[in-house]
Order: C-alpha cells, then structure tokens, then sequence
C-alpha cells in the first residue's frame, strides 16, 4: 500500500476502531485486578522505520539484561532484514506483516494474533510514535501489559486509552532515549507518564556488529570483480537515496556528484562506492556516470544488509542522506556524515560516531510525530542550503587527519 493510503486508514478506519476498543477495554478492566508487570516474554512493535529498529537496540539489550526477558518482534516484512544486524531478537522470535494490500494486510493480524497467544506473550512495548494502527495490535497480542507512547496533556495525536502503561513522549531528546523510557516504564522504574529517571549515555551505546569471515570475503570478492586495485585505496560510501516515506530527505544527485568530484580532484587514493538497493540501481548510476572516471563504481543492490554492513567495516567513512544505511553504519566504527533537512539530527542522528549537515531554517524540522511525518514542502531548502563545497572540505579534513593518525 502506498505510504498516504496507510495514513489516510490509520486516521479514519483507526480512531473510530480505537474509540470503540477503548470502551471495551476499560469494562474489561474492571474485572482484572492490577498485576506486577510480566516481563518474562516481551514483544517489541516497531513496523514502519529500519532505522529505528536499530535505534531501538540498547534499550531491548537493556531490558534483557535487567530482567532477563525472552524477547520478540513485530515489524513490516520489507524491513525485516534490519533485525538481522545485530541479531538481539532471534529469527524464530520475529513476525512479519505483509503490507501489499488491505486483505492481506488483516490476514496477517489474525495470523499474527495466534502467534502471540501461541508465544504466551506477557508484555508488549510499542515503539511507534502514535500510531492507532499499533495500539490496536497491542490489544490484538493479548497481552495483559501494554507500554507504549501517550500524549498525556498533549493535544492531539488521538489513538485511545489503549497503552495501560503510559509514556509520555518527549519530542526534545533523542528516539533512543525516548525508546529507553519505555522500558523503563516496563521495569516499573517510574510511576507516572513522565519518564522520571536518568537515562545516560552510556546506556544508549550501540553494540558492534561481528560477521563470519565468510561475509567480508564476498564483498571483498565483489569488489575485486569491480576494480583488483581496490585494497590499496580507501573507500568512501556514498548513499544517495531515501526511502519514499519522506522522500524530501534526498540531497540533489548533482551536488552528490560536485562533492565526488571535488574529493576526486583533491584525493586520489580513494574509491567511492555509491550504494543502495536493486531497484535503485539506474539512479545511483546516473550518479557515478556523471562522476565519471575509474575512482567511482554503482554498487547498488550488490549486497545484503549484513554485506553493506561489513563493506561499513572495510570503509572509511560514509556520507549519506538521512535515511536507514545511516544507521545501519553506526554498528560499525566508520565515520558517517549524515545530511540532514526535513527532521532533526537532535532526535535521529545515528548513535555511532555520526556527524550531522545541518541549516536550521525557521521552518526547521518540519516533520514530526505531530504530523505523522507529512510535509507539503516541494523546494526543499533546507537541504538544498547544504553546499557541496562545505560537505567535501569536512570529509577531506577528517581523511587527511585519519591517514596521519
């Protein structure tokens, strides 16, 4: 389904479905007495963002540290493959929701309702930012615990008194630490909707990721294939895409490419490796042939998530739009310079060592929870202030400073 039809649903089918499940629930809950949370088998819901699935992270490590909790997933079958990263949740604990069309859209709920009851599922923590569509899905699961999002005083953002262990989401700090205070809430370290507790840094820390040597051989293969020389250059991943949700991230091909060139022009052991997914090959190689040259090369569906993760390791750093290979990176030590617009790297830069391009226009963020992401804006200014001059001197001076270290 395309991304407005799922926000068009999610408001008009969503909170009628909310209001009435809410009467329901609030009956329902008369006759259950209040329960210590059971964390012993906990469901994660986190559908729609590859990148938050990653951001998500410490805090599912946090939670299984402290309670030593069996934990699940729930997330859209396209973006399945981010849980494969870092592998907190097993394959076997996974569920994945096809979102091709409406039909079997709910097929997969009713499927996805007897997994959990077949699961045992105790406690479901969703990371969505208001969705109605995942509340719902809390209650479906059966479970008796639900931690999610709340907007509390907050206007807006309607989707029933679904969650019965409300957080109130902070829209100032970072997702990770918003994701953190609900489990916190989970292990019952505050009372209230507000998040009482100190979250510190070192509590967000991203795990790095290890594959098999088996992984780094094939994409030292492939790009063997590509140009034998390779190993005695560096390389420098450049992610031009953004996935459709917000396709207002993108920084214009033709300053990607001014950037290649200036670091061509001034750095001549380096090769750029432009990155992305099959379907969009064509575009990433308009990118290397307006490059041109032998120091560029389209490797664009080349590599499974895991591979791209590894060819993160073999690099020197990346420069990408906001979008999930950002994240994806931050599992590894590379060095990743994330063009930002639309949204805010106060809240999405990747947790790894992550540098952010910037230009806080008045407008600026202009999406958010508060709009479900939704902008009308066509110009893109924000993103179009960021000068390719300014991007490739940073990288210069952070290669220059890396080759002497």
């Amino acid at each position: 389904m395309q991304i407005e039809t799922m926000r068009l649903i999610d408001k008009y089918v969503g909170i009628p479905l909310c209001f009435l499940t809410s009467i329901f629930m609030r009956i329902f809950s008369i006759f259950r007495p209040r329960k210590k949370i059971n964390l012993e088998r906990t469901l994660f819901i986190e559908l729609s963002e590859m990148g938050s699935a990653v951001l998500a992270d410490p805090a599912m490590r946090y939670l299984q540290e402290k309670s030593s909790s069996e934990l699940y997933f729930l997330i859209f079958q396209q973006n399945a493959e981010s849980l494969d990263i870092l592998q907190t949740v097993p394959a076997t604990r996974c569920f994945t929701i096809r979102s091709k069309n409406m039909w079997v859209l709910t097929w997969d709920v009713v499927r996805f309702m007897a997994w959990c009851r077949k699961n045992k599922l105790t406690t479901v923590i969703d990371l969505e930012l208001y969705s109605r569509f995942t509340s719902l899905l809390c209650v479906f699961s059966g479970c008796r615990h639900r931690v999610g999002f709340d907007s509390h005083y907050d206007e807006g953002f309607y989707r029933g008194k679904l969650i019965n262990h409300p957080v109130r989401y902070n829209p100032h700090v970072h997702i990770s630490v918003n994701f953190m205070a609900l489990v916190r809430k989970a292990l019952e370290d505050f009372s209230t909707p507000y998040a009482k507790v100190l979250i510190r840094k070192e509590d967000i820390q991203l795990q790095q990721a290890h594959y098999a040597p088996v992984v780094y051989d094939k994409v030292k293969t492939t790009l063997t294939a590509f140009q034998s020389s390779w190993e005695s250059k560096r390389l420098i991943i450049f992610n031009i895409n953004a996935s459709d949700m917000l396709p207002q991230r993108k920084w214009r091909i033709e300053h990607f490419v001014t950037t290649a060139r200036l670091l061509i022009e001034n750095l001549q052991d380096i090769l750029i490796v432009a990155t992305g997914s099959k379907s969009e090959q064509s575009y990433v190689q308009s990118f290397v042939d307006g490059v041109g040259g032998t120091h560029c090369l389209n490797a664009a569906g080349l590599f499974s998530l895991q591979e791209m993760v590894a060819l993160c390791s073999l690099s020197q750093c990346m420069l990408t739009n906001d979008s999930g290979p950002a994240h994806f990176a931050s599992v590894t030590a590379l060095k990743i310079f994330v063009i930002f617009g639309p949204e805010s790297p106060d809240l999405y830069l990747p947790l790894g060592d992550a540098e952010a391009f910037y230009v806080k226009l008045a407008c600026s963020p202009c999406v958010s929870a508060a709009n479900h992401r939704k902008t009308d804006c066509s110009t893109q200014d924000c993103v179009e202030a960021i000068q390719p001059k300014e991007v490739s001197e940073k990288i210069m001076h952070f290669l220059r400073k890396e080759k002497y270290v």
